[in-house]
């Protein structure tokens, strides 16, 4: 009978091997690495990544991460390049060349156009003596002892020791230019942490005639017809100057029917907040959304450095805009 083969053990020994592939290339970073990490700083093009089969697939994500983290990088096929693509290689940029072997024929053909062009070549091979590496002004080594493929043929610990060097690249670089998150976030305008970090008050709250707007000084009735009206859930009422002046929301009308009034005859200054939650337009959206979970609220009145009303802002629109 035919013993059951054993898929964690299997998953395991890989983990195994991949990080102890990774372990050793941790040891061999060295003066090599600072001089690929200086040529591409010195560099006033872009970083081009190239790489064929599995290799090509590292070199997009490693031109991805670059491009995304402060490094203008892009991913040139070689094959490609050599109907065509090499002119988007200019003498100012970097090139980062990556061949396991170092003499994959695609990366090696362009190598001497590279060269004569003028722009900066780092190799990313498994021997220091490769032809990609002989021909390199930097040469990284991305050598393993062993790939995680018991036949010792598919690619996997090789490439992960490979997209592990290119993000020590791209995060060395992060750092030496002082990137920041909201740079990060330029380059992700379309994702979470870039509605988080660009996106503003302004640029979602209600204003104009939309607001719920009116003078401290008229009935509870009156101020109930306003709140219906407009749909907030909350009606303002501001100054001659256009100050807010308070704020009365359906939360408070329900503890003022606790209190047995009368909404003909009560006035709206006597029941609502005079110190009503606010946040300036030019504050992040997620700041607001940090004040309204703070303050258990559902809608800030927005507010100029004079505490003159400029809009108001609901929760439902940060929803909207996926800050939440």
């Amino acid at each position: 009978m035919t013993e059951p083969f054993d898929y964690i053990e299997s998953a395991r020994r890989t983990v195994r091997i991949e990080r102890d592939a990774i372990a050793a290339l941790e040891q061999r970073l060295d003066e090599r690495f600072l001089q690929a990490c200086n040529l591409i700083m010195q560099a006033t093009g872009r970083v081009v990544v190239t790489g064929m089969g599995k290799s090509g697939h590292i070199a997009r994500k490693i031109a991805a991460t670059l491009a995304s983290t402060g490094t203008p990088a892009f991913f040139v096929h070689p094959g490609e390049a050599g109907h065509g693509d090499l002119g988007m290689i200019t003498p100012d940029d970097v090139v980062i060349a990556i061949s396991y072997s170092g003499s994959s024929a695609e990366i090696l053909t362009l190598l001497p156009m590279i060269k004569r062009m003028g722009s900066g070549l780092i190799g990313m091979s498994r021997k220091d003596n490769s032809p990609l590496a002989t021909e390199s002004d930097v040469h990284l080594n991305i050598a393993v002892e062993t790939e995680a493929c018991p036949l010792d043929l598919a690619p996997t610990s090789s490439t992960t020791a490979t997209l592990v060097l290119g993000d020590c690249l791209a995060i060395a670089l992060l750092e030496k230019r002082g990137f920041t998150a909201e740079d990060f976030a330029f380059s992700h305008p379309m994702g979470a942490l870039g509605r988080k970090l660009l996106l503003r008050v302004e640029d979602i709250m209600h204003a104009g005639q939309e607001l719920p707007l009116t003078d401290a000084s008229v009935s509870l009735q009156e101020a109930l017809m306003v709140m219906t009206a407009k749909g907030f859930g909350l009606v303002l009422a501001t100054d001659a100057e256009g100050c807010i002046t308070g704020v009365f929301t359906d939360g408070d009308l329900r503890r003022a029917f606790e209190g047995d009034i009368d909404i003909k005859s009560t006035r709206l200054c006597d029941v609502m907040n005079t110190r009503p939650r606010s946040i300036e337009k030019s504050a992040l959206a997620a700041q607001a959304l940090g004040t309204m979970q703070e303050n258990k609220i559902t809608a800030l009145a927005v507010v100029d450095s004079n505490r003159k009303l400029q809009g108001i802002l609901h929760m439902h629109d940060l929803l909207r805009a996926g800050v939440v």
